[in-house]
């Protein structure tokens, strides 16, 4: 069953939430929550706030155990930009966007998602497949191209 999450108008740019959810995906929620601990970032301490509050959510309305809960997915949405004023030189001003996020996390008990290592040995083995493919395919390259016709050797061009 799946569990979750929003945290809106986060008062943060998406971008800066983005770069610590992309580390909890995946994660069992024991993990995830001391990554975050441990993570110095604002970003964290907000993601750590909904996490909990999923937490809380799977264990009151789902009665799960927050022991088999994984990390299905942590994304990070843009929220309404605030847009304010600074003056500059000469009476003009410069405009300031004050970025929001709307962060969604979503927990599951029931498939088990691949963590980080996992991803990692993965993505080592299909470097290693493509690496044979392409030496593999190294090997042909020399072969077809000992097959063009070679130019004659004594032929001059003629010039006009």
């Amino acid at each position: 069953m799946e569990v979750r999450s929003i945290y809106k108008y986060a008062r943060i740019s998406p971008f800066k939430v983005r770069e610590v959810t992309r580390e909890i995906q995946g994660l069992p929620v024991s993990a995830a929550l001391d990554l975050l601990a441990f993570t110095p970032k604002k970003a964290a301490f907000l993601i750590n706030k909904t996490l909990k509050s999923a937490i809380a959510n799977a264990e009151n309305n789902a009665n799960l155990k927050p022991d088999g809960l994984v990390v299905k997915e942590a994304v990070v949405g843009e929220g309404p930009t605030f847009k304010r004023i600074m003056a500059r030189a000469r009476g003009s001003a410069s405009r300031i966007l004050k970025r929001t996020s709307h962060i969604r996390i979503v927990l599951t008990d029931e498939i088990r998602v691949e963590t980080r290592e996992t991803r990692k040995a993965k993505r080592k083995a299909e470097e290693k497949a493509a690496k044979r493919a392409a030496d593999t395919s190294g090997a042909e390259g020399p072969a077809t191209e000992a097959k063009k016709p070679k130019a004659k050797k004594g032929a001059k061009k003629s010039k006009k």
